[in-house]
């Protein structure tokens, strides 16, 4: 079976209620582009995030909104904000530091008590693809990986 491999950017998942502080009651996200996990997608708007003195600007928010706020950054992300978050499973996000997130657009800025993670690496697949597999949610599995071409 073949699974597409690909990797994953920086980005901000946000809950309605942040979602609605940075950008205004009842906003909704525009979608930029549908991504291959199904019912994601890359949203239009991007934000800044800020530890200390040090940020990271246009950080793509993904869609839909979630039940709470998550940023999920590289590890040399982190470096270059001078915070150490934990390599997590997507959600897993009790105990993460938290950040200033900031609308550049809006002026817009709210404090996170917590939700930075760096993603642990994961597959994603349909629940067909899973079946085939015989694996499930939160399995450990092993990847083999052919290079095409060269």
């Amino acid at each position: 079976m073949k699974i597409p491999i690909e990797v994953s950017a920086r980005h901000l998942h946000l809950s309605q209620k942040d979602l609605e502080a940075l950008f205004g009651v009842g906003y909704e996200l525009t979608k930029f582009k549908d991504l291959t996990q199904l019912g994601d997608f890359a949203a239009e708007e991007f934000l800044t995030v800020k530890a200390g003195d040090k940020e990271i600007k246009n950080i793509r928010i993904v869609g839909p909104v979630r039940k709470e706020t998550q940023v999920e950054l590289s590890l040399t992300d982190s470096f270059v904000l001078g915070i150490n978050p934990p390599i997590r499973i997507s959600g897993d996000i009790q105990g993460t530091f938290g950040v200033f997130l900031k609308n550049e657009k809006k002026g817009n800025e709210i404090s996170l008590e917590k939700g930075v993670i760096v993603s642990h690496r994961h597959i994603h697949c349909n629940p067909e693809e899973a079946e085939e597999l015989k694996i499930k949610n939160r399995d450990m599995v092993s990847v083999k990986v052919k290079v095409i071409g060269d």
